[in-house]
């Protein structure tokens, strides 16, 4: 008897040989149409889970997977050895002579998802003899940036080198104007559970145009000789306003990430996995703008990129006096096309012309926004006759080239025939010298009196004198709150949050989910920052909730503000998770405001000692 207990004790506390974890498939190469036939997806040395089934063509599923599971172990020479499988059966029946496609099957093994690759069984014609000679096919894990968690364990330091936020920008000289590509992208050798930012980078300088991107760590990039996982967190396309050195700061990020703990049983080797919460900065990134060439051409509106331009006349022909007509201005191409000022045209001074109306139908592209602009003037013949619209240029700059290109723009002939209605008031006023003379009662007097003696008289000079007491005593006033920064910044944060939340209702009648919350978060962090008078680049949630309890903020209040800024950030960063109605989040964020203001300030006294 202890004899035995001592080979149980070895047999417990010995060292397993660890093996390679593989997933394998059998399958016949041949079955007959109408049969059924067993495919097997066997996983060896491995613990498996979310076992993902083939799609299949050319045969339907019966049953399946079933799953079975066996475990042997071996001592010999003093070594011991183990191994275990995993056996996801799926039973088919042919439905169809010819080819069968068996697709790829996957399952997550420690962390790390395998898959068989796709095969295909031959279906001969029912009364045909198949070979049932199963064919193996060997899939093991393949490699990926993930680490194995073996040597993820917890007490392992993640550096710079395994995870960093990087800001990336297309080009590094680009001309006022021109397009360039912004992306912030996430970099890491470790699986991430959580991924909050803190401070967004800013874009000073330049005008955004956000690419719609959904983070994902689905993409394997190679970096200075490592291997990545990354996901694009943010990506947008900026357009420089101004000349020099712009940089787009960097941003504060909030990351957890996955490592194991891994100790050893006598069923092998078992991990644990552990959170490790880091914080996380990213890189600033800086682009030379070049200004645009002088001299400029007269015609240029600030057009950069390349355009081609045309007009046209609506209606074509049968234009009458008195009757609306459009003169069509279309400038399509790739550039700054969305921010193209209306050209001017010069029509004839017996028009009636109005302000033109703009309608811009863009895409973001690879670099650069194309489409088209279409420029729409109305305008209404006053008298019948020939006119002209005479040609014009239209100018924009290619930076490719380095130039200003000139376009013509054709003139066009109107013939315009007699209608029924009269001149336009508009028409009138505008062309109109001098104002007819005034006739009729204009109220005079033959008799009046001498005006010293009204009392009227001098109260028009008591009156300034006054005023100008009341405008002193106000403007003292005044110089003494604005004096008091903190106090200006507290009284306007009502104020500035409800402008920047008719901006966030503006986003949401869209259905603009990103843009509603990105404009939700500046509206909570901004009020937040002139409410406490705390600069928003010091503002976390932890000074928040400490100055709101400071100020006289009971704890309900509290928690509800600061789960209002989490409910934002996370429907931001992940708009594919977040639900509800954007309508409501700005209901919630209203009542939270007005409840804040509602408080007074605790007044803090000190003791003298």
């Amino acid at each position: 008897m202890k004899r035995i207990i001592n080979i149980a004790i070895l047999l417990l506390t010995a060292v397993m040989a660890a093996q390679a974890a593989s997933f394998t498939v059998e399958a016949p190469r041949q079955v007959v149409e109408g049969n059924k036939f067993n495919v097997t997806f066997v996983l060896n040395n491995g613990e498996g889970s979310s076992f993902t089934p083939p799609e299949v063509t050319g045969a339907k599923l019966i049953y399946g997977p079933s799953v079975s599971h066996s475990y042997s172990s071996s001592w010999v020479n003093g070594k011991s050895s183990s191994s275990s499988s995993e056996e996801y059966t799926m039973i088919y029946k042919a439905t169809a002579t010819g080819k069968c496609h068996i697709g790829a099957a996957s399952i997550v093994v420690g962390g790390k998802r395998m898959a068989t690759k796709a095969f295909t069984i031959e279906v001969l014609p029912s009364g045909s003899h198949a070979n049932t000679q199963p064919q193996h096919q060997t899939t093991p894990g393949a490699p990926t940036p993930y680490s194995d968690p073996m040597t993820q364990s917890a007490d392992k330091t993640v550096t710079g080198k395994d995870l960093f936020v990087r800001i990336e920008m297309s080009k590094p000289r680009v001309y006022e104007q021109q397009a360039v590509v912004c992306t912030i992208k996430l970099y890491t050798k470790y699986q991430i559970s959580q991924f909050m930012p803190t401070i967004q980078p800013s874009f000073d300088g330049f005008l955004i145009e956000e690419i719609p991107v959904q983070p994902a760590l689905n993409k394997v990039e190679t970096l200075n000789g490592e291997r990545y996982m990354t996901a694009i967190l943010k990506q947008c396309i900026l357009y420089p306003q101004q000349s020099g050195n712009l940089t787009i700061t960097s941003g504060n990020y909030d990351v957890s990430v996955i490592q194991f703990d891994t100790f050893r049983s006598i069923f092998g080797s078992i991990s644990k996995p552990v959170e490790k919460d880091l914080k996380v900065t990213s890189n600033k990134a800086t682009v030379h703008i070049l200004p645009l060439p002088e001299p400029k051409p007269a015609s240029f509106t600030g057009a950069v990129g390349k355009f081609n331009v045309t007009t046209e006349v609506k209606p074509a022909t049968g234009l009458k006096t008195y009757s609306a007509a459009t003169y069509r201005y279309t400038i399509s191409g790739r550039g700054n096309i969305k921010y193209i000022k209306a050209p001017e045209v010069k029509f004839p001074d017996q028009f009636d012309v109005y302000d033109p109306k703009t309608d811009a139908q863009v895409n973001d592209g690879s670099g650069d926004m194309s489409g088209r602009v279409v420029i729409d003037y109305t305008f209404i013949p006053q008298f019948a006759g020939e006119f002209d619209i005479p040609a014009g240029e239209f100018s924009y700059f290619d930076p490719e080239a380095g130039k200003y290109v000139t376009v013509p723009v054709p003139a066009r002939h109107l013939s315009v025939a007699k209608g029924e209605g009269e001149p336009s008031n508009h028409y009138r006023m505008k062309n109109m010298d001098i104002r007819p003379i005034k006739g009729g009662d204009l109220g005079l007097k033959k008799s009046h009196g001498y005006i010293v003696d009204n009392w009227a008289y001098w109260l028009w000079f008591l009156l300034p004198l006054l005023a100008l007491v009341a405008l002193l005593l106000y403007n003292r006033k005044q110089l003494k709150e604005r004096a008091d920064v903190r106090r200006m910044r507290s009284k306007r944060a009502s104020k500035v949050a409800q402008r920047r939340l008719k901006a966030a209702r503006g986003f949401a009648s869209r259905g603009d989910r990103s843009g509603f919350y990105a404009e939700m978060l500046n509206a909570l962090w901004g009020y937040m920052s002139d409410k406490l008078s705390i600069p928003v680049s010091e503002l976390s949630k932890d000074n928040i909730n400490a100055e709101l309890e400071q100020y006289g903020i009971d704890e309900q209040l509290r928690q509800e503000s600061i789960a209002l800024i989490d409910k934002c950030e996370f429907a931001q960063y992940a708009p594919e998770l977040a639900s509800g109605d954007m309508h409501a989040v700005l209901d919630e964020a209203a009542g939270v405001i007005d409840r804040l203001e509602s408080v007074k300030r605790k007044k803090t006294t000190t003791v003298q000692s």
